[in-house]
């Protein structure tokens, strides 16, 4: 337990204010409150998909069954995992990350409070948009990877495909504000002496996590953005028939969906990282091969998507890449769990709720694991790719892994985030009835995949052995599920009459437990001295404090603008969107005869307007340049010049457009024109936010509201501004002047 004296000093109490109770949560901006707005918005939807997996396995019971017919199964699994992955597993790990993140590393709030709220409202928003698809009589049906030609109007011609996408394009902005705003957090706001080289094992597994999302969830989005293309305006990038690839689809998704497993993962990681380490009274052993780790996972996660996809008959050369790079991966995971284990051994182990579901996160994570070594192994994956083992082996790593994370985080952490702790008994009761059902669950599928059981399959015939493991399986789905209620109603008794936790009931080594128990609405009266990676232990230890062990490293941050680092993450994210968008039109306009059509533009007339929205950089270069002098009238004469020669270039691009459809080359005519306006459309829309931007910025300069002291706003939206102008010089390269070639 935390000292008197420590607490007196380091606590202050929680801010009351007069304000409705019901909008003070509607309008928060603190961060502790979004963290908690997360993890309950997410708990609501576990209990949704929790439900779309029952009726699968009550189905899935007993052979031959007819309890929902194959088009209901179809939507049901459909929205069990889309709802598992982005509205159960994404937010629940963002919930804690807001929370925890800025206590951790001795900060009042993040960087971008207002940013934060809106990164949150947009889950309900997305998740009650997919799950209307309900009432609309047709969820979407194609899985939760919606794979094409499946997807395409064709053969999903009712409206729940729509809803999938613009759900998920809604969740995945969400997703990149959050990941945006917590990079910008963990290198601006952290407290004196919190170097990276301090920061807790969560702190490093979330700054890993944000930069996966920032890269992997505008793949995602230009299919996703494809896809609709196709659907709703006549595209064929997807269709075979018309000149398109479905194998395209699953290139886009899967360099989204393996980044995506680590993306759920890695949170996790931090959280095990920080239990394991308290409830054996030891450091963690070899925290820099960890954190280093982590960042090799982060790298090698973005090469190895194209295992997905073995079976689609890619090429020797291609598998035995792929093949290699998934094996690679293994190995600083691999790390980890050796890590985990180090600490473990020899501790002064207290097997609390959170430690028991730390361990069989241990256990059942490298289980998930060495399935996946497996799948990593061609021939083995031809054989099992589209059988049950891939249903075990995808649930031991998400499942067994992330959520019994979740699990041991959340029993450690619900002390702090309420002043309760949760009920012990209770806890080993939820804990022993998830284990036993996840077991029970997923094990046995296992063997039903070897035995040849295909999944996504919505009943099976009374072969030998079939119908006792799947109802096994079906009886453990429900253990977890009980496991959950009871894990609820702890929750919830706790929260009304649970033990008074105090600040640090653990005697935990990091900052979050060095205030007040829930923490003031500031944080921090007084941040402690940061000199070591435990620096409440080493307050409440003076004696055995790790700084007076040995040298540790001083903390030599430079200072950064947070509004230049939010530019260049978002130029990072979006600079990956364009690159599949351009990569999509150089894969479809190989052919002669296809890129015949582009002939009819003309390149000389462009290639004036191309030099004047590149001449429009310079102009804001020299804006930004009279700004930080302090003169203003010279600062809005460039600022206005730049926006005049932006709007030139756009009028110029609608003009071009006119005389393409006079020419008959429409976004449904040819794979030249459904490339051709996807790509340059959607940099048009780039350069209309910027001119939006900084039309606000001429505006505030008018006013005399923005002045030198602020110019690095502007130098922030310039950074976005010039990215523009290079998309477009990669654009003009790959359309225009392949023409001239």
């Amino acid at each position: 337990m935390t000292t008197g004296s420590l607490a007196d000093t380091l606590s202050v109490e929680p801010e009351r204010t007069s304000e409705s109770l019901l909008l003070g949560w509607f309008s928060t901006v603190d961060h502790k409150r979004i963290g908690i707005l997360y993890i309950c918005t997410a708990l609501v939807f576990l209990l949704i998909g929790g439900a779309e997996a029952l009726a699968l396995r009550i189905q899935l019971a007993t052979p031959n069954n007819t309890f929902i017919g194959p088009s209901l199964f179809n939507q049901m699994f459909t929205m069990h995992g889309t709802t598992m992955v982005f509205l159960v597993g994404m937010p629940i790990l963002v919930g804690f990350a807001n929370y925890l993140v800025p206590l951790m590393i001795g900060a009042s709030d993040v960087a971008f409070p207002r940013l934060n709220a809106f990164g949150f409202w947009l889950v309900p928003f997305g998740g009650i948009l997919l799950h209307y698809s309900f009432l609309t009589g047709s969820a979407p049906n194609a899985g939760w990877f919606n794979y094409a030609p499946l997807s395409e109007h064709a053969y999903s011609s009712l409206q729940g495909v729509d809803y999938w996408l613009i759900a998920l394009l809604v969740l995945g902005i969400g997703s990149v504000s959050s990941a945006i705003n917590l990079i910008v957090t963990i290198v601006t706001c952290r407290a004196p002496g919190m170097s990276l080289q301090r920061v807790p094992l969560f702190v490093w597994m979330m700054f890993i996590t944000s930069f996966l999302i920032i890269l992997a969830i505008p793949a995602l989005n230009s299919a996703l953005v494809l896809l609709l293309i196709d659907r709703n305006l006549g595209a064929g990038f997807f269709e075979p028939s018309r000149g398109g690839s479905s194998l395209l689809w699953q290139h886009y998704f899967w360099i989204f969906g393996h980044p995506e497993v680590y993306i759920l993962a890695l949170p996790a990681f931090g959280m095990i990282s920080e239990v394991i380490p308290v409830f054996s009274r030891k450091p963690i052993y070899g925290y820099e091969l960890v954190a280093a780790s982590t960042l090799a996972i982060g790298i090698l996660s973005m090469g190895v998507w194209a295992h997905h996809m073995f079976a689609v008959g890619m090429g020797p050369a291609a598998d035995i890449f792929f093949a290699i790079s998934s094996l690679l991966i293994a190995i600083p995971t691999g790390i980890k769990v050796l890590n985990w284990t180090a600490t473990l051994w020899g501790g002064s182990i207290r097997l609390t709720t959170s430690m028991c579901f730390a361990i069989a996160f241990l256990i059942q994570f490298t289980i998930g694991g060495l399935t996946g070594v497996m799948f990593a192994v061609a021939p083995i994956d031809w054989q099992l790719t589209d059988t049950y083992f891939v249903v075990a082996h995808f649930h031991y790593v998400l499942f067994g892994g992330t959520i019994f994370g979740v699990f041991a985080g959340g029993f450690y952490w619900f002390p702090k985030m309420t002043g309760r702790m949760l009920n012990e008994r209770l806890g080993m009761v939820t804990f022993w009835l998830m284990v036993i059902g996840f077991n029970l669950t997923f094990f046995v599928q296992h063997f039903l995949g070897l035995m040849g059981m295909p999944r996504r399959t919505y009943t099976y015939g009374d072969h030998p052995g079939w119908h006792a493991l799947n109802a096994i399986s079906t009886y453990g789905a429900f253990f977890m599920g009980l496991g959950v209620l009871v894990f609820l109603w702890n929750a919830f008794q706790s929260l009304r009459r649970g033990e008074v936790a105090g600040d640090n009931p653990w005697d935990a080594f990091t900052l979050e437990w060095a205030t007040s128990s829930p923490p003031a609405v500031e944080n921090f009266a007084v941040v402690p001295p940061v000199k070591s990676r435990r620096p409440v232990w080493d307050l409440n230890h003076p004696d055995l404090a790790d700084w007076k062990t040995g040298r540790t490293p001083e903390d030599r941050r430079t200072p950064h603008s947070p509004a230049k680092l939010a530019s260049g993450s978002f130029i990072v994210s979006e600079a990956m969107f364009f690159l599949l968008l351009v990569s999509a039109y150089v894969v479809f306009n190989r052919a002669t005869d296809e890129h015949s059509a582009a002939h009819t533009l003309e390149v000389g007339r462009t290639g004036v307007f191309t030099f004047l929205l590149l001449a429009s950089s310079v102009t804001l270069w020299r804006a930004e340049r009279a700004l930080r002098s302090s003169d203003q009238a010279t600062f809005l004469k460039w600022l206005a010049l730049t926006l005049g020669l932006g709007a030139v270039f756009l009028v110029n691009q609608g003009i071009e457009y006119g005389g393409l459809l006079r020419h008959g080359v429409t976004i449904s005519s040819s794979m030249f024109g459904s490339t051709f306006f996807t790509v340059t459309a959607f940099h048009g829309l780039h350069v209309f936010a910027g001119l939006v931007a900084l039309g606000i910025m001429f505006v505030l300069g008018k006013r005399g509201r923005l002045t030198s002291d602020r110019s690095e706003v502007l130098s922030a939206i310039g950074y976005y501004w010039h990215f523009v102008d290079v998309v477009w010089i990669v654009v003009f390269s790959v359309i225009y002047l392949r023409v001239l070639a």
